[in-house]
C-alpha cells in the first residue's frame, strides 16, 4: 500500500512538473494548441518527425487570423509572430528588448559557441562592433581573387560528371565548392574538396550538420531538464578537430596578419587592435547610463568566429545555390534568360569572371533571391525577450526569457505578400516590383542589428558559383527525382536537404570558349 502511494505520488509530482508552465498563454488569452506534459507542442520535433521549420510553418497556417500564436517548446513558452509589423518591432524598432537569440541556456558558454551568431549580450555587441569593418566592400573585393580557382574547379568537376551522362548531386557539388571557398577565404588553405572525394575539410563540414541520434536525444533532454544536462556540449564531436586546425593556422602565421585577405587575417587584424571596449547592452550604472564592457580577442575567441564562418557559410550557401539550380532546371525559359545575361556581362569583361562582372548580373541575383524566397536556408528566426515587453496593440505583455519565433518559410510563401507564391518568378525582386512593406516578410539574412554580417560575402560567393556553372552548363531535372527537395527532420535552425538534389548537367559551349577568371 505504501509503495502504491509512493508511486502515485511520484506520478502526480512528475505530471505537475511537466505541466506547470502550461497556463502561460491561456492566462494571456493567446491562441495555442493543447500542450502535452513535458513535450509541450514540440512532440513531433522531439520525435524527429518534423523539423523546427516545418512545425513553425504548420503553426503559422493553422491560425491564419492571428497576429501571434502561443507555443510550448517542452516546458518553455514561445511566441510565434505572424505579422510583419510585429516582426519589425522585434528585429529593429524595439531591438533593445529582443537583442538575445537565446540559443545558449547557461551563462557558461562552450568555446565554439562564443561566436557572433550564438553569443548574446555584451559579447555579441563587442564582437559585432569589432568585426563589422572586416566585411566592408573593400575587404570583400580583396577576397574575390580567392574564389577564382575554386570557380574553375567547380566547372571541372561538373564537366567530369556531365561527360558520364549521369545525374550530378547539385547539393554535393555546391557544398564542395562552398567548402573550398571557405577553406581559402576562411583559413587560407587549399582544401580541394572538389577534386578529392575524401577531403578531410569536406568531411568536417558534413560532420557539423550530420547530427548523431545520441546527440539529438541529449539535446531533447537538455530542453526538458536544462539543469541536469547543462554540461552537455553540442559541438564536442567537432570541437577538438576544429580548434586544432585553427591553432595550427594561427601558429603558422605567427599570430600576425600576413596580407592574405582571408578571414583568419581579418580576425588577426581585429586581435591586433587590442581589447574591445564599448557600452554595455546588459548593465547600467546608478545614473542609468550603460556601463563599460570589454572582451579580449583571444585565439580561442578567433577559433569560435572561424567556426561560425565555416558552419554558417557551408550549409546556407550550398543549400541556397543548389536549390536555385533546382528551380532553374524546372524553369528552362528563366534559365536561358539568366544565361543570356551571364554571357552578355562576361563578354563585356573579356569572358573573365570577376568582382565587377558579378555585380552587374542583376537578373541572376533576382533568380537567387527568388530561390531563397521559396526555400530559405534559415527556415525561421529566433529572438529572446531580454526584459518584460508589452505589445500595446495586442494588450499582451510577455516576460523576460520568452522566445520569439519568426517563421520565414511560411512568410516567404504566403500569398498575402507574394502573388502565386509557388511560382518561381525572379522579376519579383526587380526594385520596381518589390514592395517596401515586404522588407519584414522577406528575411533570408535577417534584419536589424543582428542581421547576418556576412550577407554580402555570401551573396558574392553564391552568385559567382552560380555564374560559373550556368556560363558553361544548362541544368535539367534528373529522371525520377522529386520536384521538391526532402528536408532532414533532424534539422534545427538551418534547413538541411536529405538525399541530395540530382540534376542533369549539359555542356553548353565548346572548350575554346571556357570562361576565364580575373588574374
Amino acid at each position: 500500500m505504501i509503495t502504491l502511494v509512493l508511486v502515485l505520488g511520484v506520478i502526480i509530482a512528475l505530471y505537475l512538473y511537466g505541466t506547470h508552465t502550461f497556463n502561460y498563454w491561456k492566462k494571456k488569452m493567446i491562441k495555442h494548441d493543447t500542450p502535452m506534459p513535458f513535450f509541450g507542442n514540440n512532440t513531433r520535433v522531439f520525435m524527429m518527425k518534423m523539423s523546427v521549420t516545418q512545425l513553425s510553418e504548420e503553426v503559422y497556417w493553422k491560425y491564419p487570423n492571428e497576429r501571434v500564436v502561443g507555443f510550448y517548446r517542452g516546458l518553455r513558452p514561445e511566441l510565434v509572430v505572424r505579422d510583419p509589423e510585429l516582426v519589425k518591432r522585434v528585429l529593429v524598432t524595439d531591438f533593445s528588448s529582443f537583442y538575445p537569440r537565446g540559443l545558449n541556456s547557461h551563462r557558461e558558454v562552450e568555446p565554439l559557441l562564443r561566436n557572433l551568431f550564438f553569443a548574446d549580450g555584451d559579447l555579441w555587441r563587442l564582437l559585432r562592433q569589432r568585426m563589422t569593418p572586416a566585411f566592408s566592400s573593400g575587404k570583400l573585393k580583396a577576397m574575390f581573387p580567392l574564389i577564382e580557382e575554386r570557380a574553375e574547379r567547380l566547372r571541372s568537376r561538373a564537366l567530369s560528371g556531365s561527360a558520364k551522362g549521369q545525374a550530378i548531386d547539385a547539393r554535393d557539388l555546391m557544398a564542395r565548392y562552398t567548402t573550398d571557398f571557405i577553406g581559402a577565404c576562411g583559413f587560407g588553405l587549399d582544401s580541394d574538396s572538389l577534386q578529392d572525394e575524401n577531403s578531410a575539410f569536406r568531411k568536417l563540414g558534413a560532420k557539423i550538420f550530420d547530427i548523431p541520434i545520441k546527440d539529438v536525444i541529449v539535446s531533447i533532454l537538455k530542453e526538458m531538464f536544462p539543469s541536469t544536462f547543462k554540461n552537455f556540449s553540442a559541438m564536442a564531436r567537432v570541437e577538438k578537430e576544429l580548434l586544432a586546425l585553427v591553432n595550427e593556422v594561427l601558429r603558422q602565421r605567427y599570430y600576425e596578419p600576413l596580407g592574405r585577405n582571408d578571414f583568419i587575417d581579418l580576425m588577426l587584424e581585429c586581435k591586433k587592435k587590442g581589447t574591445i571596449t564599448g557600452d554595455s547592452i546588459e548593465k547600467v550604472n546608478s545614473k542609468g547610463s550603460p556601463e563599460q564592457a570589454s572582451v579580449e580577442m583571444t585565439s580561442e575567441l578567433i577559433a569560435a568566429q572561424v567556426f561560425i564562418f565555416f558552419a554558417a557559410g557551408f550549409e546556407t550557401s550550398s543549400s541556397a545555390t543548389s536549390t536555385t539550380l533546382h528551380e532553374l532546371a524546372h524553369h528552362p525559359k528563366i534559365q536561358r534568360k539568366v544565361q543570356n545575361e551571364i554571357d552578355k556581362v562576361l563578354a563585356k569583361y573579356n569572358n573573365k569572371l570577376c568582382y565587377e562582372a558579378i555585380k552587374e548580373m542583376t537578373y541572376l541575383e533576382w533568380a537567387f533571391k527568388e530561390g531563397m524566397r521559396i526555400f530559405p536556408s534559415l527556415g525561421f528566426l529566433i529572438r529572446q525577450c531580454a526584459k518584460p515587453y508589452t505589445f500595446e496593440d495586442l494588450g499582451l505583455t510577455i516576460d523576460e526569457g520568452v522566445k520569439i519565433i519568426i517563421p520565414l518559410q511560411a512568410l516567404h510563401n504566403d500569398p498575402k505578400y507574394f502573388d502565386n507564391p509557388s511560382e518561381f518568378r525572379p522579376e519579383r525582386f526587380d526594385p520596381q516590383n518589390f514592395y517596401s512593406s515586404n522588407r519584414f516578410v522577406y528575411l533570408p539574412f535577417g534584419e536589424g542589428p543582428r542581421a547576418c554580417i556576412g550577407e554580402r560575402l555570401g551573396m558574392m560567393q553564391s552568385l559567382a558559383g552560380l555564374a560559373a556553372v550556368l556560363s558553361r552548363f544548362s541544368v535539367h531535372p534528373a529522371p525520377g527525382a522529386p520536384r521538391k527537395p526532402t528536408i532532414d527532420t533532424r534539422a534545427n535552425i538551418v534547413q538541411v536537404v536529405r538525399g541530395g538534389i540530382p540534376l542533369i548537367f549539359t555542356e553548353r559551349r565548346p572548350e575554346s570558349l571556357t570562361v576565364k577568371t580575373c588574374t
